[in-house]
């Protein structure tokens, strides 16, 4: 699979939103420090995607209300298609799939958060949108947590965590406008914008390796792997900051290999360059489960050089840092977020 004019898509997201009764739209996200360890209170930096997922919402009035769903990919092929009814959200298809069983299980989860949700009698249509695509896993399915929660008035991290699990750093992506801190403790999710603009980023890529990975079987794995050490996650909300405070590329480098070790050495994986990419000029580091098999890349070699090396082993989705990330908050821009983000998160 070839690169995606990303830039295009998110433009095309925003005309449609005119057209329609209501409109919803959630960010994608990127996991660049803090993969697994977040999920014990470890502190991570995420950035959300320029491109993510659109749902839309037409109502008609009906004497035999059922609401109506349909799907579509990056390329604008309709991918999933169902029907349920109101009352108990009973999937309506002959031989429900079984991403009609989850969506399902979504929708009985949003009532019990809102008893009024869907109780009109009209038909309703719904119609969801991606703007990367389904086996890049830059958040299909916490972009569609947040946009059906905005829909319903109900809390998306509760809908999330009744629904997939996880850390809950995606749903705050998919509101977010740009990077953020993120933790989750026994009180909670917590977050807050931070100023994430590093003056080296035309040397940062990302890298597709065709391979989605599945986020709740990363989690079922690294839960075996429990307890974590305290020391092991103090350090990495200590590289966060390093990740945060890397002034030159050649710091930020640093940071990425001594994350890609730290996280080797607790759950027994290969550094991802040692596996694959020994030979490429300058530090990869993998994203987890959660970057959708994306990889992180920075070096100081041309950029024909690092879409050379990869396109020779197949690897044809490579994009730079500002093709795929969010542009930085500029209001952020001062010492006192950047540095002191741990002490100003907020709910």
């Amino acid at each position: 699979m070839n690169e995606i004019n990303l830039n295009q898509i998110n433009d095309d997201f925003k005309k449609t939103s005119l057209e329609k009764n209501q409109y919803f739209f959630g960010s994608g996200k990127v996991l660049i420090t803090g993969e697994y360890f977040v999920l014990d209170g470890a502190l991570a930096l995420a950035v959300p995607t320029k491109v993510g997922q659109s749902l839309s919402v037409k109502y008609a009035q009906s004497f035999s209300p059922s609401l109506s769903w349909k799907s579509y990919d990056v390329k604008g092929n309709c991918w999933f298609d169902s029907k349920f009814e109101f009352w108990h959200f009973k999937c309506l298809d002959e031989n429900p799939s079984e991403e009609a069983l989850l969506l399902q299980k979504i929708l009985q989860q949003v009532r019990k958060q809102n008893s009024h949700f869907l109780r009109d009698d009209v038909d309703v249509k719904v119609e969801t949108r991606l703007g990367f695509p389904l086996d890049w896993g830059l958040g299909s399915s916490s972009s569609l947590i947040y946009n059906i929660a905005q829909w319903a008035y109900v809390s998306p991290f509760e809908l999330l965590f009744k629904t997939y699990g996880g850390s809950g750093y995606d749903i705050a992506c998919a509101q977010s406008d740009g990077p953020i801190a993120y933790k989750k403790n026994s009180g909670g999710p917590h977050w807050s914008p931070i100023y994430f603009n590093p003056t080296f980023r035309e040397n940062l890529y990302f890298v597709y390796l065709g391979k989605k990975q599945n986020s709740r079987d990363a989690i079922k794995d690294y839960s075996k792997k429990r307890p974590v050490p305290q020391a092991s996650l103090t350090k990495m909300t200590e590289l966060t900051q390093e990740f945060l405070n890397a002034a030159t590329l050649k710091q930020f480098q640093a940071a990425m290999v001594t994350h890609e070790k730290l996280v080797a050495e607790t759950i027994s994986m290969t550094p991802i360059k040692d596996e694959l990419f020994s030979d490429f000029s300058g530090s990869i580091k993998s994203l987890g489960a959660w970057g959708g098999d994306f990889i992180l890349v920075a070096t100081d070699e041309a950029q024909s050089y690092v879409k050379n090396y990869f396109n020779n082993k197949g690897l044809n989705v490579v994009y730079s840092y500002d093709d795929l990330i969010s542009e930085p908050i500029e209001a952020l821009s001062n010492d006192s977020i950047k540095m002191g983000f741990s002490n100003h998160l907020i709910h």
